[in-house]
């Protein structure tokens, strides 16, 4: 239950998904976004962030329901666009330490 002037933002996988174009559904630019992300890559970079977040494994991006990648709720800080920035830059530091 979402308390009041509490807001979340719904963060899918494909957001940052550079091999995807923006009308396939990237909302970062491609510097912020990397190949093949998962949603616990993605739930790394909330937590170096200290977002909250809640992991729903058993969902399907809209455009994909094919494929259950799964999807964040993580609770809203600002702009989505600047949570997803953020979100893409620490996205990419966890993917660049796995390496």
């Amino acid at each position: 239950m979402v308390s009041r002037g509490e807001h979340k933002l719904v963060v899918w996988p494909a957001y940052f998904d550079s091999a995807r174009t923006r009308e396939q559904g990237r909302r970062v630019p491609k510097r912020y976004a990397v190949e093949k992300p998962t949603c616990d890559t993605l739930v790394a970079a909330a937590k170096v962030l200290k977002l909250q977040v809640v992991v729903e494994k058993d969902c399907a991006y809209p455009a994909t329901p094919w494929k259950r990648e799964g999807r964040l709720i993580v609770t809203k800080t600002g702009p989505k666009t600047a949570v997803l920035r953020r979100l893409g830059e620490q996205l990419r530091a966890v993917k660049e330490e796995k390496l």
